[in-house]
């Protein structure tokens, strides 16, 4: 089981919106060598909303080339189409990823038996472990405690990214599903917490800036050592905040830009970090010491 830092990793683009290879290479260099522990390639954070399917098979086959099995790499696989869902997920497996994420339905907000059978569907299409993914504040649906409990009876759903922000939540599932389906959250502020209380990691956007600062942070709360975790937490608290101070992954790719790692290309809809909120991300990022 993967377990501790998991970087919900951007796609580096150049000025004028192609992918970025070369800087796409650096930073999966960059996150092997900080401890990152696994990496989540076109994920929502990855802007797979803003790229055509080649793309997003491009990108994910270029980054399972790149780590060469060192780590394992997530494949972000969810659409609100379940046909897409399954396409996307099969060229997954092709490439060979090690698993695959995904995202709840957005947009459409199918029921609870309507999120069942969606997973259901992709789950006996394609063999290979997937991880469901719950962000109701991106998606408008919720995928609720009681269906998570349904999906997991399915044996090649292996865990889920719970974002919700709820730590009982994480509690919760965790006391209905036992020890060895994943349970990772995807909430940066309260990661720390959900950690020490039965969470086997964090898929992070505040990794993507503070790599080596999040593993240790993980790996702290996952011995139980909760002073040295929130410690290491309260230096990271202001990334946590201000790098969801815009949509993401607006704040995060202009960070990324700061330090010198990345160009701030980004594709429309979305657009560079807004003049009145850059104080407060460069703010957090000399707070967090990686500027």
């Amino acid at each position: 089981m993967i377990q501790g830092s998991i970087v919900a990793l951007v796609t580096p683009m150049t000025e004028s919106g192609d992918i970025d290879y070369a800087t796409l290479g650096d930073l999966i260099a960059w996150h092997i060598a900080s401890g990152t522990q696994a990496l989540v390639s076109v994920g929502t954070t990855g802007e797979s909303a803003t790229l055509d399917t080649t793309e997003h098979c491009a990108v994910l086959d270029f980054t399972v080339r790149q780590v060469a099995g060192r780590i394992p790499v997530i494949a972000g696989t969810g659409a609100n189409a379940t046909r897409e869902a399954i396409h996307l997920t099969q060229q997954a497996q092709k490439i060979g990823a090690d698993a695959c994420l995904l995202v709840t339905p957005y947009y459409n907000k199918p029921t609870q038996e309507g999120l069942y059978q969606h997973y259901k569907a992709v789950a006996e299409a394609v063999a290979m472990p997937q991880i469901l993914y719950n962000v109701p504040g991106r998606t408008a649906v919720d995928l609720l405690p009681s269906t998570v409990v349904r999906l997991a009876g399915l044996p090649n759903i292996t865990g889920i990214k719970e974002a919700t922000g709820e730590v009982q939540r994480i509690v919760d599932l965790r006391g209905q599903l036992g020890p060895d389906f994943a349970i990772f959250t995807g909430d940066d502020a309260t990661a720390c917490e959900a950690i020490l209380r039965g969470a086997d990691g964090d898929i992070s956007v505040t990794a993507n800036v503070a790599p080596a600062q999040m593993q240790a942070m993980c790996a702290a709360a996952l011995a139980r050592d909760a002073e040295r975790a929130q410690a290491l937490d309260a230096e990271l608290a202001g990334l946590h905040q201000t790098l969801f101070i815009e949509s993401n992954p607006i704040p995060v790719k202009w960070a990324l830009a700061q330090m010198g790692r990345m160009s701030s290309g980004i594709r429309l809809p979305l657009t560079p970090l807004s003049v009145v909120a850059q104080t407060a991300v460069m703010d957090a990022l000399h707070q967090a010491g990686v500027i």
